[in-house]
């Protein structure tokens, strides 16, 4: 076993400052347009310091597997335009055990590797927190297009997923205009309502259903009626997958209910389309920019922290806060979709 000290710790940071050549990049949780524009920045970045930078194959598994490659100028060539991630990525309840969270260490500390960064949303950046905590020198950058990572107003992935979702809504908007009908769309997000409330309102549509707010199917029926009585020839339900009522049920809500709605609504998932898209010009540029600044905080000693993109910067919050927290869309926003829905 590896004994992580107060000494080891000490020696480690002592390595660290005195030869800053290995850095590791490990992309983890859901795959996210834009992970491999901060994979080719990271890389390049630390190239240009003399570094030697490595992956880390299909996240913490690989981690704790010791599954390392090494990364080039030449290796990261050509993936900035290709979404997911070239490193892979898994879920991993082994690193949730301290023997898990033990054998990364030892993978680590064999292989020489300095610091470690972690591209990746909440579950990713519990692990970071906690190899932080543990004396390894580790920097995360937020990516999940949840966009609920406390740290970060936008994280890495979010704005392909919206273009994504906005286009689908705006082409179903066509047939539902031309056959009168009505169209539950819905969206990824987990928990979180912030896809289904942003496209709802860009989309334009008549009612939005997410986690935070309780939408009984009556309202949500009571919604499109209300818009078909003011003169509207189509509806649009932007629903968030987590939400008490998703999708599925609200369909088989209006089916059981048509009589007394007098509508069905066609429905449409679209699922896992919303994270492979190809990187937006803003999820590059972002991704680049957080990719980049990792390797400057290390360059600087300065590391524990979670990189992410607030008030038009980048700003650095300690991954214990990170680890703590989670970030609620602004719900007040709901207030505008219901008037801008009238």
């Amino acid at each position: 076993m590896l004994p992580f000290s107060t000494a080891y710790h000490e020696l480690t940071l002592k390595r660290f400052m005195e030869t800053m050549k290995k850095i590791a990049i490990l992309t983890s949780g859901g795959d996210a347009a834009g992970m491999n524009a901060a994979i080719r920045a990271i890389t390049r970045t630390g190239l240009d310091k003399g570094w030697e930078m490595f992956g880390v194959r299909d996240g913490f598994s690989g981690l704790i597997e010791g599954n390392f490659i090494p990364l080039g100028a030449r290796d990261v060539g050509g993936i900035i335009e290709k979404g997911g991630t070239m490193l892979g990525s898994a879920r991993c309840a082994e690193f949730m055990s301290s023997e898990g969270q033990q054998k990364a260490l030892e993978q680590l500390q064999k292989k020489g590797i300095n610091g470690l960064v972690v591209i990746g949303g909440n579950g990713s950046q519990t692990g970071s927190n906690v190899l932080s905590e543990l004396g390894f020198p580790v920097i995360g950058i937020g990516s999940t297009i949840d966009n609920d990572l406390f740290g970060a107003e936008i994280t890495i992935g979010v704005d392909t997923a919206l273009n994504i979702a906005l286009e689908s809504i705006d082409r179903l908007k066509v047939t539902a205009s031309s056959h009168k009908r009505a169209f539950l769309v819905e969206v990824m997000g987990r928990n979180c309502g912030y896809l289904a409330l942003m496209a709802g309102i860009a989309g334009g549509a008549e009612a939005i259903v997410i986690p935070e707010i309780n939408s009984p199917p009556d309202e949500v029926a009571a919604e499109l009626l209300a818009g078909y009585k003011r003169g509207k020839s189509h509806a649009i339900v932007v629903v968030a997958e987590g939400a008490e009522y998703n999708a599925e049920k609200l369909a088989d809500y209006f089916k059981a209910n048509q009589e007394r709605t007098g509508f069905r609504l066609g429905t449409t998932k679209l699922g896992h389309v919303q994270r492979g898209g190809t990187p937006s010009v803003f999820d590059r540029l972002l991704a680049t920019r957080l990719g980049a600044a990792a390797t400057d905080y290390f360059a600087r000693e300065n590391y524990g922290l979670l990189l992410g993109w607030i008030k038009g910067e980048i700003a650095a919050t300690p991954l214990s806060e990170v680890a703590a927290n989670q970030k609620a869309p602004d719900l007040k926003l709901m207030d505008l979709a219901d008037v801008l829905a009238k």
